[in-house]
């Protein structure tokens, strides 16, 4: 059964992958023996943690490789461009893991036109540009191929002061429908990740506080997640294991949406 969920061979491309959860999706797919684009604006950034990641490749006996490539998903010849690239690296890459996402955190009275662009064009119109780019790409060159978009349970029901950042992933998760219909006869198939609260290098401090207690007796597992607990979920829709399966949403939060109100 182990094979089933092998990515030996395959090529995948992770946007805003440099850090957070899109780096440990990075490490998962390198794991699973797909070679590995990261893809992010922060360039410098990027070589720095390609190269760590490759090493603890090499330190597992992993064959696969990955490297870091420059992209901007809120401009077009960027998102071209980047995939030009990967394709000159690799091959033609046929797993697109959609990470690449923004957030501010403001009350709705408050929100500015400016707040409210910024995060719908990485966090909705980027992961269209990219997933296009990418679909693109597939058909012209007849290959299969698996687009993972990273929503949010935020996507699901709502929290208070983040209406940009709620509403672009609700809009995502309906946009992983409307691509996964038209793409179904491509061989293209688009689904979703839904996560709730993970821990991260950027969040230790918040939930070891009073607020992050509290939001944490929220779910009904009363904790939060390990980012390893994504691994099964991500593996699933990247690989063959979920070859009938496209417009889906995976929800991986301890029961936090479901939770009464």
């Amino acid at each position: 059964m182990r094979g089933l969920f092998s990515l030996q061979g395959r090529t995948a491309v992770v946007t805003g992958g440099f850090s957070g959860l899109g780096k440990h999706f990075c490490s998962t797919l390198l794991e699973a023996g797909a070679n590995v684009a990261i893809a992010g604006r922060r360039i410098d950034l990027g070589r720095a943690t390609a190269e760590a990641l490759q090493q603890v490749a090499i330190d597992k006996g992993s064959k696969a490789t990955v490297r870091a490539f420059a992209l901007d998903v809120t401009e077009r010849k960027s998102v071209e461009s980047c995939l030009r690239d990967v394709h000159a690296a690799f091959g033609q890459p046929s797993i697109l893991v959609n990470n690449a996402g923004v957030a501010t955190t403001t009350p709705i009275l408050e929100t500015s036109d400016s707040d409210w662009n910024a995060v719908v064009d990485v966090n909705l119109t980027g992961a269209w540009r990219a997933a296009q780019v990418f679909a693109q790409n597939l058909v012209a060159h007849g290959v299969p191929g698996s687009i993972i978009n990273v929503g949010s349970i935020l996507g699901l029901r709502v929290a208070q002061q983040v209406p940009a950042y709620a509403a672009s992933k609700a809009a995502l998760l309906h946009l992983t429908s409307a691509m996964a219909i038209e793409l179904a006869r491509h061989s293209i198939r688009v689904n979703a990740l839904a996560p709730g609260y993970f821990e991260t290098d950027l969040n230790q401090e918040f939930f070891a506080g009073e607020a992050g207690e509290a939001l944490t007796r929220r779910v009904p597992q009363r904790r939060i997640g390990n980012p390893a607990e994504l691994d099964g979920p991500l593996l699933l829709l990247a690989s063959d294991a979920s070859s009938f399966m496209t417009g889906t949403v995976l929800t991986v939060d301890g029961g936090h949406s479901i939770n009464s109100l």
